[in-house]
């Protein structure tokens, strides 16, 4: 009984300690929630709620162009784009595909089958296997290979995948085209940056399509882009320049320049001409919008933080009509001449031209036609800035302007122009051996070598003998001559506002006789704007200008048929005042204007009332073709009008013409056309009141 008795109490005694301990964990429970309740329910139910704000831009019209009487270069022409834009979090390319396929029975990337075929690469065909089949293509690296990276994994995987693998699918298939197409611009995304999948040829039918079922393309818009158009055809465009294609987006070289400064990696950019020179002001201000998501990466509101801004307009100081004109009389000439005689003319391509304002510097026209060789003409304006070639004696002007402030030839002062022999070489002379004596402002009408080599002689205290070498050649005179050439603008930049132009050729001499040729421009060589320069600047006085061809800013308007408030205008920028006597630029002036009224030009110019003052060259031009030694001429003339007022200057180039005599040159023909037609719109806009005084004002339609 007693033991009995003794085991009915050590139960409830087990029972309380059980209970104790379930009482305690209780307890504990309840309190964690409680702590978690009072103590930190606000901050959990925060963390529940938690958002976060992404910022995304979207692109605005880039802002215009038009010349200098207000008449509109280069539009915007709107176009419809679909675009893709990741979530946050980012997405499978299992997702994407989907995506693609839904968004391939909306859209098609080519028309063509060719050009569809064209957008895919062996790489692509690779990767939508790989996509497809995954597993088995892992199964196919070595365990070494396992232990790399998986970028590494990824590009071996890719490796080992051949055409009998991805030839299951048939390429042949359009609609598989298409859909491989659109997924590799998805991939192209990046996060929440819109990236247009197609901008070109989105037809209506399309865009009205994706519009309505965009609640199943998740991450798919229908919206408006802009591309560009010029309203003059072709006229000007190579200086206009491009901007990239929405495949190339900004240049990889220039890529941290641009995404510091706010730009995506698929933004247009300019990448040529005034339309890379002018980016920042062309490219307008962003619309920023801000993306507010979850923790899930949804987005749950948006709203926007600025106001998208259209890129600001430029004024250009070109002349679209002379420029128009310009390249029609250049391309004529080019043409004309080369049917003349095309045997012996069949080196002969181009024809360049170059006018500015002397005294503002404004680009009024830059043309340049060139022939193919299948006989065809094509504007090739930039040449014009990019091509350099022997200048002949157009630069003799600044030879001469050498001599007399150096002072080794005195205003005035006579020499007999007879040859000149050094040593072994050639016998040097003038065009004609009856030239006599002249002084410096004959030596410009008739264009004496001689003279200019006895300035080069005297310019290297030489000693000169008949049929011996120089004697105490100072070599230093080529960097003292090169140094007076330099402040015309020759043989250093221009400074132009655009991305690029030569400087021209500076030649290494090994003989003092280069000197000579230098002197009459057989030897450096310079480009047609660089010549332009250089006798707008003895038209000027002396004073080298900037040449420009932008001459305003203004602020976008929402009409194009007015012009927005100026915001900047590029004024007159001198860029050196050539250091010498004004009565020796004065004497160089008398010399321009003797060529044309009494000199080696009066016969082509007699009929002109333009006042015009010039000085034309003759290059000899030497290169290798065709298995040999080709000898041609450059033909070359500068000048400007009217000689006591100058108000436009002008160079022409026409390299390899094959011939010396330029008693129908065509630079003298086209000379005489560009000049006439430039004081022929002159007056036609004086009686009809039109000027350059643009305004805010309503301006004429085009």
């Amino acid at each position: 009984m007693g033991k009995k008795k003794k085991r009915k109490m050590q139960l409830p005694f087990r029972l309380n300690i059980l209970f104790i301990f379930v009482f305690a964990l209780f307890s504990l429970l309840i309190l964690q929630l409680g702590v978690v309740q009072i103590l930190n329910g606000e901050a959990a139910q925060d963390q529940i709620n938690e958002t976060e704000n992404t910022q995304a831009s979207i692109s605005v019209p880039r802002g215009l162009m038009y010349d200098r009487f207000g008449n509109l270069i280069l539009d915007n022409e709107s176009t419809r784009s679909i675009t893709y834009t990741p979530p946050k979090n980012g997405d499978s390319a299992a997702e994407r595909l989907d995506l693609a396929e839904k968004l391939g029975e909306y859209i098609t990337m080519e028309e063509e089958f060719e050009e569809l075929d064209k957008l895919i690469r062996e790489r692509d065909k690779k990767e939508y296997w790989y996509m497809l089949n995954a597993k088995e293509a892992g199964e196919r690296l070595t365990e070494e290979e396992l232990g790399l990276d998986t970028s590494e994994q990824y590009k071996i995987t890719l490796d080992k995948i051949t055409a009998e693998d991805y030839n299951e699918y048939d390429w042949s298939d359009p609609v598989l085209l298409n859909v491989v197409a659109i997924k590799k611009e998805l991939d192209a995304a990046s996060e929440f940056s819109p990236h247009i999948v197609k901008n070109e040829n989105v037809t209506e039918k399309e865009y009205a399509l994706v519009s309505e079922h965009l609640y199943e393309l998740t991450g798919i818009d229908a919206s408006i882009d802009w591309n560009r158009v010029s309203k003059v055809d072709d006229t000007f465009s190579t200086f206009i320049g491009d901007i990239t294609s929405t495949n190339e987006g900004i240049p990889s070289e220039n890529q941290d320049f641009y995404l510091t400064r706010g730009y995506s990696r698929n933004d247009r950019v300019g990448k040529s001409g005034l339309e890379q020179e002018y980016e920042s002001v062309l490219t307008g201000q962003k619309e920023i919008i801000e993306y507010v998501t979850n923790n899930n990466g949804v987005i749950v509101g948006q709203n926007t933080v600025i106001d998208g801004k259209s890129g600001s307009d430029l004024i250009l100081t070109v002349d679209i009509e002379l420029q128009s004109e310009l390249d029609k009389i250049v391309q004529e000439e080019l043409e004309s001449y080369y049917n003349q005689n095309p045997s012996e003319n069949r080196y002969m391509e181009d024809a360049l031209v170059a006018m500015l304002d002397p005294q503002t510097g404004d680009v009024l026209a830059l043309s340049g036609a060139h022939r193919t060789e299948d006989n065809e003409y094509v504007d090739h304006s930039y040449r014009t800035i990019y091509d350099q070639h022997l200048p002949g004696s157009t630069i003799k002007g600044a030879t001469v302007l050498a001599a007399l402030d150096s002072g080794v030839m005195s205003p005035g002062e006579q020499i007999y122009d007879r040859p000149i022999k050094i040593a072994n070489d050639p016998e040097k002379s003038s065009w004609s051996n009856n030239l006599g004596y002249v002084d410096d402002i004959e030596a410009l009408e008739q264009s004496s070598n001689v003279y200019m080599f006895n300035v080069a002689i005297r310019l290297a205290s030489a000693n000169y003998q008949y049929g011996e070498k120089l004697s105490g050649f100072n070599w230093d005179s080529f960097q003292t001559l090169r140094n007076y050439y330099n402040q015309f603008g020759l043989g250093v930049e221009t400074g132009i506002d655009l991305p690029y132009e030569s400087t021209g050729v500076v030649g290494d001499p090994d003989n003092g006789g280069l000197l000579l040729d230098l002197a009459i421009g057989q030897y450096d060589t310079y480009t047609t704007l660089q010549l332009a320069q250089y006798v707008s600047t003895i038209a000027n006085d002396g004073y080298r200008v900037r040449p420009h061809i932008v001459k305003e800013v203004r602020e976008s308007n929402a009409s194009k048929d007015t012009l927005g408030p100026v915001i900047e205008s590029f004024d007159t920028d001198i860029l050196n005042r050539v250091v010498m006597d004004d009565a020796y630029i004065a004497r160089v002036q008398e010399g321009f204007k003797r060529v044309v009224s009494e000199g080696t030009a009066s016969s082509h110019w007699g009929n002109n009332e333009y006042k015009v003052a010039a000085k034309t060259g003759t290059a000899q031009n030497e290169f290798y073709a065709d298995g040999n030694i080709q000898s041609t001429y450059n033909l070359s003339l500068v000048g400007y009008a009217p000689y006591d007022e100058p108000e436009v200057a002008f160079a022409i180039v026409i390299p390899k013409t094959g011939t010396g005599n330029d008693q129908n040159g065509i630079h003298h023909e086209i000379g005489n056309r560009i000049i006439e037609k430039y004081f022929e719109l002159k007056e036609e806009r004086d009686e009809a009141g039109v000027t350059e005084n643009l305004n805010e004002e309503i301006i004429e339609e085009n």
